[in-house]
C-alpha cells in the first residue's frame, strides 16, 4: 500500500510525534527542547511507571503495555514523524548476548507502526550492535520494493552523545527514515572538538551533598505505598546509607581511580582472585570530562564507574538525570531503584533536542 506523508499547512502548526518504548519520555523531551512545534499524539510504554512518568511530563496518552497489544486492540494514528528506541538488552555488549533472544525483533512492530502511522520521517535509537547484528539487514530489506517500508529510505549513524552537548559519553546508532518522496535529512552535525564538550563539573558541581536515605525509601513516603511520586528530579538528590566497609573503599579510590587502588584489606574475595578486568568498577568520575555512560543501576559504585569526583558517595539519581540531561523539574514516578532504570534507559536529552531541531525545518516544509 503506498502512503502519503502528513503535512503541516503552516510552520505554526503543531508537528505531530508517535514515540515508540517511550520510556519516560527524554526523546520526546529532547525534540520538544528542540522545537517546541512537536506534539506528541500517542505513546506506547509497557512499565506502568515509567508510562506514568510520560504522561505527566508530555500531557499525551499513553498506552501501557507491550507494543504487540496496542498494535492489536488500536488504531495507530498518522503523525509526521515517529520516534522510539525499542529495548536493546539483546544487543547490548553488557552481558549475554542472544540471537534468539525475543527482544531483537521488536523492531518489527517499530516498522509495522510506521507503516500504519505514514510519516514523512522516523527516527530509531538503539545501540551500536544492533547496526552490526544480523537483524538490521532484515530491517533494510523492509524497504526494498514489496516490502512493509518500501515507501521509506532510511541511513544509519553512529553517534557519540558527547558530541551533541552531553555530559556523557554514550554511543549509539541512529537511524533516520524519510519518505521517498523527500530527501534524506541525515543528522545534525556533531561537535567533534573534545575541548568544547560539556563536562561533568558544567552540569553537577553546584550540587549540595545530597541527603540520605534510608532502605531506598525517600523521607515521608507512606507505609504500603506502592507506587510513589511522582518526584521532581531536584527532590531525587538523594544517596544511601552507605556502611563503614563501603565508606572506607570509597575514601580510598582517589581522584579518577578505580578499584585496582584498593588495599588487599579493603578487596572483596572476587576482586582478590580476579586482578584484572574492568577499570570501571568502583571508579570515580573525573569533573573535567563527560561522564562514563548512564546505565540503569549507576547509584550502585560496584557496577561501574559512578562513584562522585570528590565524595564518598555514588552519584545520586538527581545526578544522574543532569547527565542525561533532565530539567530539574523533571518528574518522575516510582520507588528509587525504578526512576534509576527510567533515567539511565532514556535517550539523552541534549541529543534529541539536536535531532529535533535538525528536523523541525524539514517537517514545517509544505
Amino acid at each position: 500500500m503506498t502512503t502519503t506523508p502528513p503535512s503541516s499547512d503552516s510552520g505554526n502548526q503543531p508537528i505531530q510525534v508517535l514515540d515508540l518504548f517511550a520510556g519516560v519520555g527524554g526523546l520526546s523531551q529532547g525534540f520538544r527542547e528542540g522545537d517546541p512545534r512537536y506534539r506528541t499524539v500517542a505513546a506506547v510504554e509497557s512499565e506502568p511507571r515509567a508510562a506514568a512518568g510520560y504522561a505527566l511530563n508530555h500531557g499525551a496518552d499513553v498506552h501501557v503495555g507491550s507494543i504487540q497489544e496496542w498494535l492489536s486492540t488500536e488504531e495507530v494514528p498518522s503523525a509526521d514523524i515517529v520516534i522510539g528506541g525499542p529495548p536493546c538488552q539483546g544487543f547490548s555488549a553488557l552481558g549475554a548476548r542472544r540471537a534468539d533472544d525475543e527482544r531483537n525483533s521488536l523492531w518489527r512492530h517499530y516498522a509495522e507502526a510506521v507503516r500504519r502511522a505514514g510519516p514523512r520521517y522516523f527516527v530509531l535509537e538503539n545501540v551500536p550492535q544492533f547496526h552490526r547484528s544480523a537483524q538490521f539487514p532484515l530491517f533494510e530489506s523492509m524497504t526494498e520494493p514489496g516490502g512493509d517500508l518500501a515507501d521509506y529510505a532510511i541511513s544509519a549513524h553512529t553517534v557519540n552523545a558527547a558530541e551533541y552537548g552531553t555530559a556523557q559519553v554514550r554511543k549509539r546508532i541512529i537511524v533516520v527514515g524519510h519518505h521517498r518522496d523527500l530527501t534524506d535529512p541525515g543528522i545534525p552535525a556533531p561537535e567533534t572538538d573534545r575541548t568544547a564538550w560539556t563536562t561533568l563539573a558544567d552540569v553537577i558541581r553546584d550540587l549540595p551533598v545530597p541527603e540520605e536515605i534510608i532502605g531506598g525509601r525517600l523521607h515521608g513516603l507512606p507505609d504500603g505505598t506502592t507506587t510513589p511520586g511522582p518526584y521532581r528530579s531536584d527532590e531525587l538528590h538523594v544517596t544511601r546509607t552507605y556502611s563503614d566497609l563501603s565508606r572506607r573503599r570509597f575514601a580510598a579510590i582517589p581522584f579518577g581511580g578505580n578499584r585496582f587502588d584498593l588495599p588487599d584489606d579493603l578487596l572483596c574475595e572476587a576482586w582478590r582472585h580476579h586482578p584484572s578486568g574492568s577499570g570501571d568498577v568502583m571508579g570515580r568520575l573525573r569533573w573535567n570530562q563527560p561522564s562514563v555512560t548512564i546505565r540503569t543501576e549507576f547509584t550502585k559504585p560496584e557496577k561501574g564507574r559512578y562513584l562522585h569526583p570528590v565524595q564518598d558517595r555514588s552519584i545520586s539519581p538527581h545526578e544522574g538525570a543532569r547527565i542525561q540531561g533532565f530539567p530539574d523539574d523533571y518528574r518522575f514516578v516510582g520507588p528509587i531503584t525504578q526512576i534509576v532504570k527510567q533515567i539511565g534507559n532514556a535517550v539523552p536529552i541534549p541529543l534529541g533536542r539536536a535531532l529535533g531541531a535538525h528536523l523541525a525545518p524539514l517537517l514545517t516544509t509544505n
